[in-house]
């Protein structure tokens, strides 16, 4: 009753607020300032370019989170001519602007907030599959709505929108890249990024560095991953990179069969990875390779650089290093996962490092400048598809027998994997990457070989046999080992989301029943929490003296504060 009761007096506000409504007047954001963020903005994919998700925030704090209550919530609406805030009759605000944009003609439904809310001089721009919303970061009233209307696919997700100067950047799921106006939310260009036609789909947030936007598409298909630079003023390719050989002399193409099956060999690059300003390098986790589950036509190599960490020169789009944390994938282990940079000491001496909890069920810890592997461990102990000895690199070796099998392999992870795409966390506090993980069971049945059913994701049948429990984890990458595990409570699997640390020696994630909840992040204490239905990993924000914790809930945003 205390949440409802704050809810209708915020949408009252929200009300109030509309009737008053200008444009917006911001400073923007210079790129520049995406390599050392204010404390008061969040404003690319993982709060700044290192993918540790950490704020400097200390006001909401150990000691007094228990005191954490609604500051306001808005429902957003998704559709042509949208009401601006929703909610109960008579306590929604007035309409907003909603701005059409596409080629297509179908309006697809709204979605569930899942990706990173950009905060910006006081403005939020959050985004679901083919919407983009701007809000008051004060009380959270709708400013303007952008709708792109589509020609179909895959509207399984947005991870976000970006910023750079003026302009917001959205990706959708037919496979365009748009440009909108954050003032007014009006299209300014849109430019296709994929094939619609082959079968891509577009999810990622795209990411600014500089001049340069970087951009990335899923497909489930059969074709080649990418990850592609355009120039935020005119939307014009700068440069692409390809995941897997093209071409008979391209690096990589002995350990395909042939060239045409490295060319469809997938490796798709469909969430953010991070930028290291030191070495102009992005480095990004890629996909499964295809088709994903009968390798014969794969041939018997390693299938670069599927199922990789790779690190790209965002001025040329040339790889500088990889490494294969999955080599010759044969279960959708894509290691498509956030990697985190940390500057530490790895054995009694200063380096530079990338970490990477892998869809595998694996830990990896890498020195970003050059790849060079340094630690390989388990995040939990039921991943069974290989050998208890890595290899020679220190990738774990895939055993045959727990592929798809027509009379079933028992395999741990399922399909989902132990991660997912959802966000770690790194404290500089504690030294310690948080991830929150699964230790799934299913059985995998081969279908069919034949490769007219059994290209992309097909071919397969997979049965879940459950979890033997889903865990927030404090890993200790000096050791691989972890230094607490919070086990949640209950038995089934759910939708684990996202995690957020701060120097208020907290973390903020979600569990599986859809709480948002905060923990001691030394510990791993739980400390507070309330039951909204999670889905997005929170963020934190300073705003007019005060921080606030956000996260969105389906259609639902909230922000909570201190009273």
């Amino acid at each position: 009753m205390r949440i409802l009761r704050k809810i209708q007096c915020a949408a009252a506000l929200c009300a109030a607020m509309t009737m008053v409504t200008t444009a917006l007047n911001a400073q923007w954001l210079d790129p520049k300032d995406i390599l050392k963020p204010k404390p008061d903005s969040w404003p690319t994919y993982s709060g700044d370019y290192s993918g540790r998700r950490y704020s400097s925030l200390t006001q909401i704090n150990s000691l007094n989170v228990k005191g954490l209550t609604l500051a306001w919530a808005q429902r957003l609406t998704g559709g042509e001519g949208a009401p601006g805030g929703g909610g109960p009759p008579g306590f929604g605000p007035a309409a907003v602007p909603t701005n059409v944009g596409g080629v297509g003609t179908a309006v697809a439904p709204m979605g569930s907030i899942k990706g990173a809310i950009l905060q910006v001089d006081g403005y939020l721009f959050v985004s679901t599959p083919d919407n983009v919303w701007a809000m008051d970061a004060m009380d959270g009233h709708v400013l303007w709505h952008f709708l792109w209307k589509t020609r179909g696919g895959t509207h399984i997700g947005n991870r976000g929108v970006a910023m750079w100067h003026d302009r917001l950047f959205l990706e959708t799921p037919d496979d365009y890249l748009v440009a909108i106006d954050a003032k007014t939310g009006k299209e300014i260009w849109h430019k296709e990024i994929a094939s619609f036609d082959l079968q891509y789909f577009s999810t990622m947030a795209p990411v600014v560095i500089g001049d340069h936007l970087l951009v990335g598409t899923g497909n489930d298909l059969d074709e080649p991953g990418m990850l592609q630079s355009f120039s935020p003023q005119t939307g014009e390719v700068e440069w692409k990179w390809f995941a897997v050989p093209m071409k008979k002399d391209d690096p990589g193409m002995e350990t395909w069969r042939n060239v045409d099956a490295a060319s469809h060999g997938g490796g798709n690059v469909w969430v953010n990875g991070s930028y290291d300003p030191e070495t102009h390098l992005y480095i990004l986790g890629t996909g499964n390779p295809t088709a994903a589950y009968t390798s014969q036509m794969r041939g018997p190599g390693a299938n670069l650089y599927t199922c990789a960490t790779v690190a790209i020169n965002v001025d040329t789009g040339k790889m500088a290093w990889y490494y294969q944390t999955s080599p010759h994938d044969t279960h959708d282990f894509d290691s498509a996962q956030t990697q985190v940079l940390v500057d530490g000491i790895w054995k009694g001496k200063p380096r530079k490092m990338v970490m990477t909890a892998a869809r595998n069920g694996y830990f990896f810890v890498l020195d970003r400048t050059t790849g060079e592997h340094l630690l390989t461990s388990k995040l939990v102990d039921s991943p069974n598809w290989a050998e208890e000895k890595l290899d020679k690199n220190g990738a774990p070796v895939r055993i045959p027998a727990k592929d798809f099998d027509y009379g079933g392999a028992l395999v741990s992870p399922a399909n989902g994997g132990i991660v997912n795409w959802p966000p770690p966390a790194f404290s500089p506090q504690t030294g310690l990457f948080y991830v929150n993980a699964n230790e799934s069971y299913a059985m995998y049945y081969l279908a069919t070989t034949d490769p007219r059913g059994a290209m992309g994701l097909g071919g397969k049948d997979e049965v879940g046999l459950g979890t033997l429990g889903t865990y927030l984890i404090g890993m200790d990458y000096k050791t691989g080992k972890a230094a607490w595990k919070h086990r949640y409570p209950g038995v089934g699997g759910g939708s684990l989301i996202g995690v957020t640390a701060t120097a208020g020696r907290l973390l903020f994630s979600g569990d599986q029943h859809g709480n948002l909840v905060a923990y001691e992040s030394a510990t791993g204490k739980q400390l507070w929490h309330t039951r909204i239905g999670v889905s997005n990993a929170p963020e934190t924000y300073m705003l007019d003296g005060h921080q606030y914790v956000l996260a969105g809930a389906g259609d639902m945003v909230y922000a909570f504060r201190l009273q």
